[in-house]
């Protein structure tokens, strides 16, 4: 049945509650806007396609769906009004591809719910044949807020009242909730979409009255029981927060029981991906598309935001990488910076306030305290030493520096780019290096020294007597 199913999923609304200027489905949970976690429920199900209606903000709501989602099976349509989720269902069901016979109906703003709890409400309808609706339903110790499932002496379903529209302390009791998925052929939908009108307090179109519409015509309504966690909504910073905690908890107890160590207060996000043995440290944030091998350690305070380490490396605290890769067994830290399109190769090394651009470290090369690297080819083997930059702006344009195989850059050099340094050269402390060094050649440029014997004591002195003629 999924297979012939459109899900149409809510997201229209301005969520005044979040108090922002960006639309409510677009904040961010677990690194990824909610909006994306029902649409990707639902196709995950199985759905034939996702018609995501949108209103508020609808050129930002398009613009991630269509970035993250295949056009061909995830499109919008537009409520151009916002008179209740009714309408909404509405605007979306007018969208729906002819050949779907189903339509699955859920809210945007609920990133906990999984597949298989929007797939059991439509396998209901195969299950009950008789039944010509299908929604979820669960129980709350405190329903307030929620729409009450009303049923009738044989216990079935007659209707979904509103919080606002309650009217007996009998109806407000009712624990058993509506968290609001339905599923419905396409042409009840139709029908039943078409009946509402805005008579309740709040003057809408409510989609739940596709439920009484449906008990009207003596059709059944079944439902399906839901876990009251998944379905929470999010429609305030609080909420948002709780939803992000709880997703950030999923993440972490599967990755767990694949065989990852992650220590409390780190902080994976969704389609971050960590292999078997490798540890996690306390503070750590694993973000985007970051990808970390086995056997690896990502040490206390790092940062990784779409980066790719590769088995056995080890990132020391405090390291920052973003759109970098790093090789087998490489070390890095502790407070690293590898910056996009940093590349390290296996067994290299960049240690302390190292900051490295667009640069490709060969396997064991080393760069282990305090330098600059920006736009390099440093070779296998190589040493750059403490205080070393790679001068490669020029105001207008970014330059190479290319260091060969083995060789050594002394500390405190500058290398002016576009320069090489051929294979084995050598670069003597305090360099500045403006043009090519052949292979196996030294490289020295530096003042002469000049030490004037005694002058450090008559120096003093005359500093001394500046100072006191100052205060004087």
């Amino acid at each position: 049945m999924l297979q012939r199913t459109s899900a149409l999923i809510l997201a229209a609304g301005q969520g005044t509650r979040m108090k922002s200027a960006l639309p409510k489905v677009l904040h961010p949970v677990a690194g990824r806007p909610l909006i994306h976690f029902p649409v990707r429920a639902a196709l995950e199900a199985g759905c034939a396609e996702v018609v995501v209606v949108v209103g508020h903000g609808r050129e930002q709501v398009e613009a991630y769906l269509a970035s993250a989602f295949d056009p061909a099976k995830v499109r919008c349509a537009v409520q151009k009004e916002q008179r209740g989720t009714g309408d909404a269902a509405a605007a979306g069901l007018a969208k729906v591809d002819s050949k779907s016979t189903h339509v699955l109906i859920f809210y945007g703003d609920v990133p906990l719910i999984r597949s298989k709890d929007v797939a059991e409400v439509v396998l209901r309808l195969e299950e009950d044949k008789a039944a010509t609706l299908s929604l979820a339903t669960c129980e709350l110790e405190n329903p307030f807020g929620y729409g009450r499932v009303m049923r009738n002496g044989a216990g079935d379903i007659v209707e979904i009242r509103e919080q606002k529209d309650l009217s007996s302390d009998a109806e407000r009791a009712v624990r058993e909730i509506n968290p609001g998925v339905y599923a419905a052929p396409v042409s009840f939908l139709r029908d039943a979409l078409a009946s509402l009108t805005p008579n309740n307090a709040q003057g809408e179109y409510y989609l739940t009255d596709i439920v009484s519409f449906a008990v009207s015509k003596n059709l059944r309504v079944t439902h399906a029981a839901a876990v009251p966690d998944v379905m929470d909504g999010v429609n305030d910073r609080e909420q948002l927060a709780a939803a992000d905690r709880r997703m950030i908890a999923r993440i972490q107890e599967k990755l767990r029981k694949r065989g990852v160590t992650i220590r409390d207060s780190a902080r994976i996000e969704d389609g971050v991906e960590v292999g078997q043995d490798t540890v996690i440290e306390c503070g750590a944030v694993l973000r985007g598309a970051t990808r970390v091998g086995a056997n690896a350690l990502v040490d206390v305070g790092c940062v990784l935001t779409d980066a790719i380490v590769a088995d056995g490396a080890t990132l020391k605290p405090y390291s920052v990488l973003s759109e970098a890769r790093v090789g087998t067994k490489a070390h890095i830290g502790p407070f690293s910076h590898l910056r996009p399109e940093s590349l390290i190769g296996d067994e290299a090394h960049v240690g302390n306030f190292v900051e490295t651009k667009k640069t490709r470290m060969e396997r064991g090369s080393k760069a282990n305290h305090l330098a600059y690297l920006g736009d390099g080819i440093i070779g296998e083997g190589a040493n750059v030493g403490a205080g070393t930059i790679f001068c490669n702006y020029d105001g207008f344009q970014k330059h190479v520096t290319t260091i060969g195989k083995n060789a050594f850059i002394g500390s405190d050099s500058q290398l002016v780019a576009p320069i090489t340094i051929g294979e084995g050269a050598y670069v003597a402390t305090g360099t500045t290096v403006t043009r090519d060094v052949p292979a196996d050649a030294l490289a020295i440029s530096r003042v002469k020294q000049e030490n004037k014997e005694g002058y450090a004591s008559r120096l003093r002195a005359k500093l001394k007597a500046a100072k006191e003629a100052k205060k004087g």
